[in-house]
């Protein structure tokens, strides 16, 4: 892809139109490489996060395949991963062009600012611009089976690789008890997030938070909630939920203070709930 890339933005001559040409590098071979890794870094961020969704719909949805959208037939050549990223996920359904509404009607609309245009992108080139056709040769090492278990051979258009390598892996468990049906590895949000940090964060100031950080921040923060809701309802001054589970009594009273209780994401937009 990254080759795809440099080969697109050099037959257009896209650098010339680039502002900050010389922070990409001291000449146009580096500048020419550096354009290309951020765009691709961009584009696979997008899908790496499309997978995600997709696997949650998925499992959300019981296992209804209907909702696998990430794959080549319906995203079959670049121009329809544009069409994905900018027509489907970055507009409301009521929004969508009839044939798109149509054929991604089980992908919602996701009111992220990953979906719109990055200014590099509006300069330079659009991931529809790459070519369909390159091939690429498939690892001797490859995670990619046919359908009697034996390691592929030979060579695959580049986003049918792409999808087929991350088909190879179960982006739907969380790591815990669940049995997985076929033999995967995981691969969840924090995996993700941490490569996320090392891609991004960095330049960008943020910083992926561990899951056992933020589930001791969500646990102090709720049970500080309850405690001082029952103590503010109740006229109490307990000071801890042990004490306050010793106290109530009545259980149904007890219920309709808690439903009285709204938490709005503790885990701050970390990705974790």
């Amino acid at each position: 892809m990254l080759e795809n890339t440099i080969i697109k933005l050099e037959d257009k001559d896209a650098l010339r139109n680039i502002t900050n040409l010389s922070t990409f590098g001291a000449n146009k071979e580096e500048q020419l490489f550096n354009v290309a890794l951020e765009l691709c870094i961009t584009w696979v961020n997008r899908v790496l996060f499309i997978k995600l969704l997709e696997a949650q719909l998925y499992k959300y949805h019981k296992g209804n395949k209907d909702y696998l959208f990430l794959n080549s037939k319906l995203v079959f050549d670049f121009d329809e991963l544009s069409n994905l990223f900018f027509q489907v996920l970055a507009e409301k359904p009521e929004s969508r062009r009839n044939h798109i509404q149509e054929k991604f009607s089980k992908v919602p609309y996701l009111n992220s600012s990953l979906f719109e245009r990055i200014e590099l992108e509006r300069q330079t080139i659009n991931i529809s611009e790459l070519d369909n056709r390159l091939q690429l040769p498939l690892s001797n090492s490859s995670v990619l089976k046919d359908d009697k278990g034996k390691r592929k051979v030979g060579t695959l258009p580049t986003l049918q690789y792409l999808f087929e390598f991350l088909d190879a892996y179960d982006f739907t468990s969380e790591g815990g008890e669940e049995i997985q049906e076929e033999n995967k590895n995981l691969i969840n949000a924090s995996v993700l997030g941490l490569i996320f940090e090392k891609i991004n964060g960095y330049k960008d100031g943020s910083f992926f938070t561990p899951g056992f950080v933020t589930m001791y921040m969500c646990k102090e923060t709720i049970r500080r909630s309850v405690l001082q809701k029952f103590n503010d309802t109740k006229g109490w001054q307990c000071d801890t939920i042990d004490s306050l589970y010793n106290k109530i009594e009545d259980k149904k009273d007890a219920n309709k203070i808690i439903n009285s209780l709204h938490i709005c994401d503790p885990a701050v937009g970390s990705g974790h709930f």
